[in-house]
């Protein structure tokens, strides 16, 4: 009895031992998806998605992809017009399934480490998103019962929209922070918004730094919060020369003596255009306190950028490279979104970043006094 025991026991570790350690495996099980239907296999390379291979449904929704990878990477698996995010290396066995039908693109991954991370901050996400979408739900019946009723109804359910959007946030940042020796760690970090998260970021960035070091994302990410450490609170804003409006070049060290309030925007960004009016009201309320405004606009098309300065009267200097996101300036300061703004000292450094509304004006009266 004794010996046979052993024998299977032996049995299992030569099985565990002949397992292909040069590919993986995802084996899907997918419901409501069409038999003999396409499902693809992306890889990702920066934002662009690489086809690398693809099959068929078979009649009970399976299927399953083999594949090489130099080392731990991101993978898309894509039917339809859903799309699900998979984490492997060599060596792995990961089993996702979903639901073709369900317009939230819940899914599940399992079978390896990196597999079962990303179903844990899935779990996560899809518990906030679950709560977004029935607000959003509430709002759309009460806006069809009441439609001349719609900006006080927004109004009503904006906190408990926005308190769900920052518990989502807040609860990605945590598991980010929590695993960083994982890649559905650095998959999190990802999901925040760079203008609200930047300093979580950075700091993320220095945690990982020896960490992933075959992983083409990862690399790149280490370079953009690299420089983005150059235009943090506290560092000497980057010189630069820009051409104004009246074609003349224009320098930052131009106004150094004085408080900069750099606003980077363009004509076709409404949430510029929306924030212009608290622009104008600060630089009419402090432009006679040592402060002034650089406007530094991504418009391609000059007659756009200049009409908008003029219907929204702002009537500080402007400034463009006419190159939408890929101007030497806007690099410079790495903008990702608009709008972004800087305010600068007398001496040259970045003191406050991405102010707006009342929180720049508050900002304003008690350093310009």
């Amino acid at each position: 009895m004794m010996k046979r025991i052993g024998y299977v026991l032996v049995l299992c570790v030569a099985f565990a031992a002949c397992k292909d350690k040069s590919k993986f495996v995802i084996n899907g099980e997918f419901k409501n998806a069409a038999p003999k239907s396409k499902v693809y296999l992306f890889g990702l390379q920066k934002d662009n998605a690489l086809p690398l291979d693809s099959t068929v449904f078979s009649e009970k929704g399976e299927f399953k992809f083999t594949h090489s990878t130099p080392g731990a990477d991101f993978f898309r698996i894509s039917a339809g017009n859903n799309e699900y995010m998979i984490i492997a290396k060599n060596g792995d066995e990961i089993k996702i399934t979903a639901d073709l039908a369900d317009k939230s693109l819940a899914y599940t991954t399992s079978g390896a480490a990196e597999a079962d991370k990303l179903q844990e901050l899935n779990t996560t996400k899809h518990e906030y998103m679950t709560k977004i979408a029935a607000i959003q739900t509430q709002f759309d019946e009460a806006v069809s019962a009441q439609p001349d009723k719609r900006e006080a109804i927004m109004e009503q359910m904006r906190p408990q929209y926005t308190a769900e959007i920052e518990g989502l946030n807040k609860a990605v940042l945590k598991f980010a922070e929590e695993n960083t020796e994982s890649l559905a760690g650095f998959y999190a970090i990802n999901l925040l918004n760079p203008s609200e998260f930047e300093k979580e970021m950075v700091a993320y960035s220095d945690k990982i730094k020896s960490k992933f070091n075959d992983n083409a994302a990862v690399t790149e990410f280490l370079k953009r919060m690299a420089s983005l450490k150059a235009v943090q609170i506290g560092q000497a804003a980057p010189e630069f020369t820009i051409t104004g409006i009246d074609g003349k070049p224009v320098k930052l060290s131009d106004f150094k003596g004085k408080y900069v309030l750099l606003d980077f925007w363009a004509s076709w960004c409404m949430p510029c255009r929306q924030e212009n009016p608290n622009v104008v009201k600060a630089y009419n309320t402090y432009k006679d306190k040592n402060f002034t405004i650089l406007g530094i606009s991504l418009d391609k098309d000059p007659a756009a950028w200049k009409k908008a300065i003029a219907d929204d009267k702002l009537t500080w200097n402007h400034a463009s490279e006419l190159s939408d996101f890929e101007g030497s300036t806007v690099r410079l300061y790495q903008i990702e979104a608009i709008p972004s703004s800087f305010i600068i000292d007398p001496k040259g450094t970045i003191v406050a970043k991405n102010l707006r509304g009342e929180e720049l004006d508050a900002f304003l009266n008690k350093t310009l006094r």
